[in-house]
């Protein structure tokens, strides 16, 4: 990945083209796919990582240049995810996924 304060960072980015082309990981993204081929996945479709279900998500968002927030549990570990897409000149230019842990007890506070 290009912007080097990333690299280390402990939360997962993905990024994509508008052709929806892996086209940027960052370490932590390359240890999360590390079974799908990790930094091998830049080059490759985003569509094919996923289920027809996700695909259908994948493309919603492109089309819309919208973004889908969700919290996932998998093995005990609660992550937040934020899809959403990036720009480049003011068009369109693919989508970024930030994936990060975060606690059980996710405090909230209105300001």
């Amino acid at each position: 990945m290009e912007a080097q304060w990333a690299n280390e960072l402990a939360v997962a980015i993905t990024v994509t083209d508008k052709d929806g082309n892996i086209i940027e990981m960052n370490n932590r993204s390359a240890e999360v796919f590390a079974k799908y081929g990790g930094f091998e996945l830049i080059g490759k479709k985003l569509n094919d990582c996923h289920k027809p279900s996700s695909q259908t998500i994948i493309s919603k968002l492109e089309q819309e240049k919208a973004t889908n927030v969700y919290t996932i549990e998998k093995n005990g570990v609660k992550k937040l995810i934020y899809q959403g897409p990036w720009f480049k000149n003011g068009e369109f230019a693919g989508l970024v996924e930030l994936s990060m842990v975060i606690p059980e007890n996710l405090p909230h506070f209105v300001r």
